[in-house]
């Protein structure tokens, strides 16, 4: 996997899952799901489609060893995060968004 500004921003988060249930790294599932969002995606299948129609692109610097992440798992993992450790990690990328777009 190749660092991304997503990985530095989220990649010291808790992982809610157990060990034996990581079969997808956290930050892939992270950075599929924000690239979906930001793309217009409204819900979990959304962002599994738009995961696997864009896997070629995500493969570049993911490393996605057992593909994409199915619906459920994108429901799961994001579900379960620790909202107060993801906000806290969110807060200085929406800071740098805003203050990029009035500079």
């Amino acid at each position: 996997m190749k660092a991304t500004s997503i990985s530095h921003t989220f990649g010291h988060l808790s992982d809610p899952r157990v060990n034996r249930t990581q079969r997808h790294s956290l930050i892939d599932i992270l950075t599929i799901s924000i690239c979906a969002i930001i793309c217009g995606c409204e819900n979990f299948n959304d962002i599994e489609e738009h995961g696997k129609t864009k896997e070629d692109w995500f493969r570049q610097f993911l490393a996605l060893p057992n593909g994409i992440p199915s619906h459920d798992t994108f429901n799961d993992v994001l579900n379960r995060l620790n909202p107060h450790e993801f906000g806290h990690a969110f807060t200085p990328l929406r800071l740098y968004r805003v203050g990029e777009k009035s500079g």
